[in-house]
């Protein structure tokens, strides 16, 4: 086959103005805001026009040098984006600047809102913090626990452009923010260039039910643009699936944005799963092309197994082992930083002792 072919026929989604109306109003339902109704009236008509004419991108200016369409207006928001990234790689690609490692927190549980209690996730990301600041590497933190307690922090979903053709998705990705939707405020524009600046990433999370957290499984289906996706969205000129097919069934490079970082992972249970979401997140970064930090890189286990979650942080407190193996786990990764920016092949663990070897 080598014409595209585009496949059609889901349900409409085109709300009316009256439906359209009620679900925007049904954010201001506080009684504050009965005395603004005349703005919000005037707020209500203007989000409509702004919907049925389906304005995504509102603010935008010519691509320029360096597209395949100079001429193609490109929104603003993804072109700082873009900025921000080349910046991050700059920063990366400069060996006299201080390596970074990136930490990121995969719990939703914050003690700033419900249920009123930090995560053992947290307090896991703060013990190993310290290993990488005493070996000399700059440490960024990504609290998506933030998503549940913060006004205005949101990973959208990802819209699966690649499953129709790998052009289709952009680096970085330019489905939001999608303004006539009132899709705003996509936090993955900054979180992007941390990925991007990092040359080690520890992923620490507890199990929900088998898996990640909502807010990490969005995030990584957010970063499949980092694994083939396409830095040229006007190539595609915009969303345009057709062209996009055909981009793909020329030939395309699956470029990986990412490849050649190095990673670890701190997956935590209190019953089943800690080692099926280890495999599963280490399954997904080799497949971007990085690189893991080794036997000590990666530790799973459960802290107060089949106990009270009342008591899960005292029995943290007391679980020394799994402790070590945390520090373990950052020591392993700091070294196979270290080790890949001199040139070295070396064991990141080799200087490390189990702490249960059984």
């Amino acid at each position: 086959m080598t014409e595209p072919d585009v496949r059609k026929g889901m349900p409409p989604v085109k709300l009316s103005r009256e439906e359209f109306e009620s679900r925007y109003r049904s954010q201001f339902v506080d009684p504050a805001f009965a005395p603004l109704k005349r703005e919000l009236d005037a707020i209500v008509g203007a989000a409509w026009d702004a919907y049925s004419h389906s304005r995504k991108s509102p603010v935008t200016r010519k691509a320029g040098v360096g597209f395949a369409d100079p001429d193609y207006e490109l929104a603003v928001d993804w072109l700082a984006t873009r900025t921000a990234i080349f910046e991050a790689q700059r920063r990366h690609d400069d060996a006299s600047a201080t390596p970074r490692i990136l930490v990121i927190n995969g719990s939703a549980r914050s003690e700033h809102t419900c249920p009123g209690e930090m995560s053992k996730t947290w307090r896991l990301v703060k013990l190993a913090e310290p290993v990488f600041v005493e070996m000399g590497f700059a440490v960024d933190i990504l609290d998506l626990s933030r998503l549940t307690s913060e006004f205005g922090k949101y990973i959208h979903p990802c819209k699966s452009c690649v499953s129709t053709a790998m052009p289709l998705c952009h680096w970085p990705c330019s489905c939001y923010p999608n303004y006539s939707l009132g899709q705003t405020s996509d936090w993955m524009n900054e979180i992007y260039p941390l990925w991007v600046a990092a040359h080690g990433i520890l992923i620490v999370t507890p199990v929900n039910w088998y898996h990640v957290p909502g807010g990490l499984k969005a995030m990584m289906d957010r970063l499949v643009c980092a694994d083939g996706g396409n830095p040229d969205p006007t190539s595609t000129h915009g969303k345009k699936a057709a062209e996009a097919k055909a981009l793909e069934l020329k030939g395309w490079p699956y470029p990986r944005h990412l490849a050649g970082r190095h990673f670890g992972l701190i997956v935590h249970g209190d019953s089943v799963g800690a080692e099926g979401v280890r495999r599963t997140l280490s399954d997904w970064l080799t497949d971007m092309h990085l690189i893991s930090a080794g036997r000590f890189g990666e530790t799973d286990g459960y802290v107060g197994y089949m106990e009270q979650y009342a008591t899960s942080h005292r029995e943290l407190d007391e679980d020394h082992t799994f402790q070590q193996e945390v520090l373990n786990t950052a020591k392993a990764l700091g070294r196979a930083v270290k080790l890949a920016r001199s040139g070295r092949f070396e064991d990141p663990g080799a200087e490390l002792s189990d702490p249960d070897p059984k």
